[in-house]
């Protein structure tokens, strides 16, 4: 089977994807209404995250099926 950008073909990589999507847009986006993150807004965190702070936040172990 080929590996494309387009799309996820295995649930677990859609869900790292739309994950990483989630933490991206909460966390280090600054929206133009707030003009912080909604993370900021909720009070969540003190200042604007960059991506290498969000991709070295430690990673939940795996668990690999039986």
């Amino acid at each position: 089977m080929r590996l494309t950008n387009g799309f996820s073909k295995k649930l677990l990589h859609l869900k790292a994807a739309v994950a990483l999507h989630f933490a991206y847009y909460n966390f280090c986006r600054v929206h133009s209404s707030l003009r912080v993150t909604p993370a900021m807004e909720a009070g969540l965190t003190d200042h604007i995250w960059t991506i290498e702070e969000l991709i070295s936040l430690p990673q939940p172990e795996r668990r690999l099926l039986p």
